[in-house]
């Protein structure tokens, strides 16, 4: 079932999310409504927080990224391939490697990109959609992207990594945005 995402502006964006247990009622039609939801928005990933969910989830899919793009593009992901996963409980121990800028936007900001720099590795300990325990570390787009999620379930939006003076010029596309004054092609949730 595709959900409603949620716009820039209500605040279940601004909680720092919890831990679930492997008994969180219906866990697998949860993330397969994200996975729809984030493949109908045309998302490389999304956290719970903005489908409404005050939980520790997110998913990515950045092979939809690698396997459409050319040799020459696949720099980015930093000789690692791309990958379809799930995060439950996550936690970030590390976030090490060359910072690097790259244009971000965001399924709750439509329409809004803007440069953010990031880590180029990030070490992350998880639950899969199985309740299975990992640590692994990261690098290139896998890592950005999972660090633009993982900000999601922390409180914290992409906007966050810019400068107050650059958010103080933006200020009306957000304040249209959190108005629902946007036409995003996909359903949203405003606060208003």
């Amino acid at each position: 079932m595709i959900l409603p995402v949620v716009a820039y502006g209500h605040p279940v964006l601004r909680q720092v999310c919890e831990d679930i247990t492997a008994d969180y009622p219906n866990l697998d039609v949860l993330v397969a409504d994200m996975w729809e939801t984030m493949y109908n928005s045309n998302g490389m990933g999304l956290a719970a927080p903005q489908i409404n969910r005050k939980i520790r989830l997110f998913v990515i899919d950045t092979e939809q990224v690698y396997n459409n793009s050319e040799e020459d593009d696949r720099e980015q992901f930093e000789g690692e391939l791309g990958m379809k996963k799930v995060f439950v409980n996550a936690h970030i121990s590390e976030r090490t490697g060359q910072k690097w800028t790259c244009d971000e936007g965001c399924l709750s900001l439509p329409g809004f990109r803007e440069e953010v720099t990031r880590e180029n590795i990030v070490t992350i300990s998880y639950c899969d959609e199985n309740f299975v325990q990992k640590t692994e570390s990261f690098r290139g787009l896998n890592a950005r992207v999972i660090q633009h999620e993982y900000d999601h379930i922390d409180g914290k939006l992409f906007i966050d990594h810019i400068s107050l003076i650059k958010r103080k010029l933006l200020k009306k596309k957000l304040d249209d945005i959190s108005a629902g004054r946007v036409k995003p092609g996909y359903k949203m949730l405003f606060a208003k």
